[in-house]
């Protein structure tokens, strides 16, 4: 969904980690996506996205429930991360695939530690060791301005948490229900009954993304009203 939602929006779309279970399906995945005001709209993104099916499996017919979270973490700019080489353990071993099986005979996957923080990535995605070095040290340097950033954005909000963009990662803020060919965005209230069209990642998803951005701007409107309202409710009684 997000590889043609990117497609649409003339975005480019990397595959930077992705892993399977045993039994075929995606245990985890992380992605870069470069453009054009990418974070503007995949920031609505993030939060635990609900899904409600009948597998083929499922002789009862009895409707089984699952979850995906999904994290969007921007770019390093505004915040400068430096990284000094002393704080880094590196190490190095074989890719191994489902099952614990090594897949590869020399050591290429690659594990980077920074050392202060006990942030710890692992990379095993190209059959290049240095490749592999590489796209951890990126991974690493997203997840080390996320934490700065996470501890700037808790010092510095107010008392009213943005019912969107600061929600927290636990809030359920999506389901997406098979059997009825439904998806329900849960923060704006807003139910669409076409699955497959939405899944296909262009137009009705990037609908959902523009109410939501719209329902964004109206609160922080709404909040810098009412705060205005009450500095100047504050100074008549100073």
């Amino acid at each position: 969904m997000y590889e043609n939602y990117a497609a649409y929006k003339g975005w480019r779309f990397r595959v930077v980690e992705y892993h399977t279970t045993d039994i075929g399906g995606v245990r985890g995945a992380i992605v870069s996506i470069s453009g054009h005001q990418v974070n503007r709209y995949m920031k609505y993104e993030g939060g635990v996205h609900r899904v409600q099916r009948v597998p083929k499996t499922e002789r009862s017919g009895r409707m089984h429930t699952s979850t995906m979270t999904v994290a969007i973490l921007p770019q390093p700019k505004k915040i400068e991360i430096k990284i000094d080489k002393k704080d880094l353990r590196i190490e190095t071993f074989k890719a191994s695939g489902a099952g614990g099986q090594h897949v590869n005979t020399t050591d290429s996957a690659v594990r980077i530690v920074h050392l202060p923080t006990g942030v710890s990535v692992e990379c095993q995605q190209d059959r290049s060791q240095i490749r592999n070095r590489q796209l951890a040290m990126e991974i690493l340097q997203v997840r080390l301005y996320n934490l700065t950033l996470q501890r700037h954005v808790k010092t510095e909000r107010s008392l009213r948490k943005d019912q969107i963009g600061l929600a927290e990662r636990s809030d359920k803020i999506r389901t997406y229900n098979f059997r009825d060919n439904r998806i329900t965005d849960h923060r704006a209230g807003i139910t669409v009954h076409h699955l497959d069209g939405f899944l296909d990642g262009e137009q009705e998803l990037d609908d959902m993304i523009d109410s939501l951005l719209e329902m964004d701007q109206q609160n922080r409107l709404r909040c810098l009203i009412e705060d205005f309202r009450e500095s100047k409710s504050g100074m008549a009684f100073s």
